[in-house]
């Protein structure tokens, strides 16, 4: 196998193995799913977003969306008001039970890859941040398919 294939194939294999982790250690620790748990996160940051741009952003179907988000109000994680601004839209933000179960998964999820980040130097953790930061950058660009909107930042 080339260097070139090597790589593309191991990004992919550590990307799917570690989100499949991440998923079971926030269900078994949580009761919640990586992908509420990334809805969680942007909606805190962007209750305004809508749900195609989610769908979008995340890689999922509007469908997924509408049910992970009704899971997550039934959770009591999330709250959806009326925008006083435009009475025809509804903005939807994690209720603070949500913003501490971010907080929680962040924190959870933080000490599974501890371990595995503490095999690297400081030195080639800062080198591994600024490349994926640099990956990230370019597989996002404007006009790529499925291009999350929002910077990468160290």
């Amino acid at each position: 196998m080339s260097p070139e294939n090597a790589i593309g194939y191991l990004l992919q294999h550590v990307s799917s193995v570690l989100a499949r982790q991440s998923d079971q250690i926030l269900q078994e620790q949580l009761g919640i799913g990586m992908s509420q748990f990334k809805l969680l996160m942007i909606l805190q940051h962007s209750p305004h977003i809508r749900q195609r741009q989610l769908a979008d952003h995340l890689g999922q179907t509007e469908a997924s969306i509408s049910r992970q988000i009704k899971i997550l109000h039934d959770k009591g994680l999330l709250t959806t008001r009326v925008n006083p601004e435009n009475k025809r839209e509804r903005v939807t933000m994690p209720t603070p039970k949500g913003i501490r179960m971010t907080e929680a998964a962040r924190d959870r999820l933080a000490r599974y890859n501890e371990p595995m980040l503490e095999t690297l130097t400081d030195k080639q953790r800062k080198q591994l941040a600024e490349t994926l930061g640099q990956l990230h950058a370019w597989s996002c660009s404007p006009g790529k398919l499925i291009a999350c909107d929002h910077p990468f930042k160290i």
